[in-house]
């Protein structure tokens, strides 16, 4: 048996707008998580870059860095690793694409020797496409 409970003669009107108040809600939670995320997702590493009067070049969506300190301390991303284990890591992390780019990442009191057996050992790994990380010179503004 079925009854009815309503009438026939429904005065309520037809809402006909979107609620947006949950679509912002959303959009607010996804901005702090990201503005969270954001400076977790830098390298912690300590290291004193020189300058460059280069433009800059677009990154790639995940970078891979390769910092080395000036105590000749080697590491990739955040993790330590010792010379003769970077080609083996390098290619952990970029799943033997050697056409990935590496960006390396030296302190300015590293010697020169130092840089140049890093990048002898990232050659001699396959890894030919690679980018010396600087800080941007900031220079002055022209006079008028």
């Amino acid at each position: 048996m079925a009854a009815k409970l309503g009438s026939d003669n429904d005065d309520l009107e037809m809402n006909h707008e979107i609620n947006v108040t949950p679509f912002i809600d959303v959009i607010l939670v996804l901005l702090i998580i990201f503005m969270v995320a954001a400076p977790l997702a830098t390298s912690d590493i300590a290291v004193q870059l020189p300058s460059s009067a280069a433009p800059a070049t677009p990154q790639p969506d995940k970078p891979v860095y390769v910092s080395l300190k000036p105590d000749g301390a080697l590491y990739v991303g955040e993790k330590p690793v010792l010379p003769e284990g970077l080609g083996a890591e390098l290619h952990a992390l970029t799943g033997h694409k050697l056409d990935s780019k590496i960006f390396i990442r030296a302190d300015r009191a590293v010697d020169y020797g130092a840089v140049m057996t890093l990048l002898n050992t990232l050659r001699e790994a396959g890894y030919l496409k690679l980018g010396l990380v600087g800080l941007e010179k900031v220079s002055p503004a022209p006079a008028r």
